[in-house]
């Protein structure tokens, strides 16, 4: 047993131990208590569940930050899933070559589709399969791995804004149904403010792109907790970036970048490097930290939000930052935090998964956000 495996013991151990005192406390309290007090659930029980709740949170935090130390900082990886290469597109992607990139990867996806049911993965088949629809617009596509993929969301070439999606942990292609709904919710409010509103908004021409250019961490992993795939990601957001300033017509268009969850990591690592490709916002929502100390600190010209809905158990997260044997583990400063000095933005009662929802204040303040109706954005 190594010396961090008994250390770790030990710690759980104590926390086990403080539990237990904890629990034996609160019985007696229940016994000195009469009948109608214990059935009551007024404002002490709930304190005393929050404070119970924000105790397992950080218990579970610190076993996965004992993690990160003593395990591999790689997630566990499923078989070979067998996938075509990439399709081959034209050197340099243009307006004018668009329909010809998009019909080239919807057949890729297919191909994949037919190779992962030949290999007996119908998960994977029926995603790839979904992917070669004729209504998909598909910018890039590996289907190789967990899969990377671009989706766009309305008509790139003529867009003058867009909004461009980064999505956290747990986005492969297996899961990848639910960021195309985020991006497809969002697509539909944008089109839905710009028929509903004054002449100057309809002139507005909007598209969403879905970006999965980049390996995301697993939910439960050690990689999670670090900056390692946020660093390796953030050159590929910024290649991408400089591609989109060519893919409209007659210019190049204006930016929002809406990150979420470790997402948010990656576009704090890729701020410093966006200044010249039209990024006018940063939108940071579920955000555990971004590495970066202040909004200040990502070094970037564009307007920088946050937002955290109010049931997302991110919240519960410490934000701490800590270098242990070589490794940086946690991302530091809350994005909602006064501190950190983002533009706070209303997201109403939603959770972890919830800030594209239709309907939803999140998603009315990101929309207002892409079309750079800043003043209207409902602070929280």
């Amino acid at each position: 047993m190594t010396a961090a495996t008994g250390e770790r013991q030990e710690q759980e151990q104590g926390q086990e131990q403080r539990e237990r005192q904890e629990q034996g406390r609160e019985q007696r309290e229940r016994q000195e208590q009469g009948p109608e007090q214990r059935g009551r659930r007024g404002p002490d029980r709930g304190r005393w569940w929050v404070r119970r709740r924000g105790r397992l949170c950080r218990t579970a935090l610190a076993a996965l930050l004992a993690a990160a130390v003593v395990l591999p900082l790689s997630a566990a990886t499923r078989p070979t899933i067998p996938a075509p290469p990439p399709a081959l597109l034209p050197a340099r992607l243009t307006p004018a070559t668009l329909a010809t990139a998009y019909e080239a990867n919807r057949q890729n996806a297919a191909e994949a589709a037919r190779m992962a049911a030949a290999g007996g993965d119908p998960s994977r088949a029926a995603a790839d399969r979904a992917l070669a629809s004729p209504s998909r617009h598909l910018l890039h596509l590996d289907a190789r791995g967990t899969g990377q993929v671009t989706e766009v969301f309305g008509d790139l070439a003529h867009a003058t804004r867009i909004a461009v999606l980064v999505p956290g942990s747990d986005t492969t292609l297996d899961t990848y149904a639910r960021f195309h709904t985020a991006a497809e919710s969002l697509y539909r409010r944008l089109t839905h403010e710009r028929r509903t509103h004054d002449r100057e908004r309809r002139r507005t021409r909007v598209a969403v792109v879905a970006w999965l250019g980049y390996r995301t961490p697993a939910t439960m992993s050690a990689t999670v907790l670090t900056p390692g795939r946020a660093a390796q990601a953030a050159p590929h957001l910024r290649d991408f970036l400089r591609e989109l300033r060519t893919l409209t017509t007659p210019g190049p268009a204006s930016v929002a970048l809406l990150c979420h969850s470790y997402g948010t990591v990656v576009c704090a690592r890729a701020a410093p490097a966006l200044t010249g490709l039209g990024v006018t916002d940063i939108a940071l929502v579920g955000s555990p930290g971004t590495g970066a100390g202040s909004a200040a600190a990502l070094h970037t010209s564009a307007r920088v939000w946050a937002a955290r809905g109010a049931a997302d158990w991110i919240a519960e997260v410490p934000h701490l930052r800590a270098d242990l044997f070589g490794t940086t583990v946690g991302f530091g400063t809350d994005p909602v935090s006064p501190s950190f000095g983002a533009r706070v933005f209303a997201a109403g009662p939603g959770g972890h998964s919830d800030y594209f929802t239709l309907g939803s204040a999140s998603l009315a303040n990101l929309a207002r956000i892409v079309l750079g109706e800043t003043t209207e954005v409902t602070r929280a």
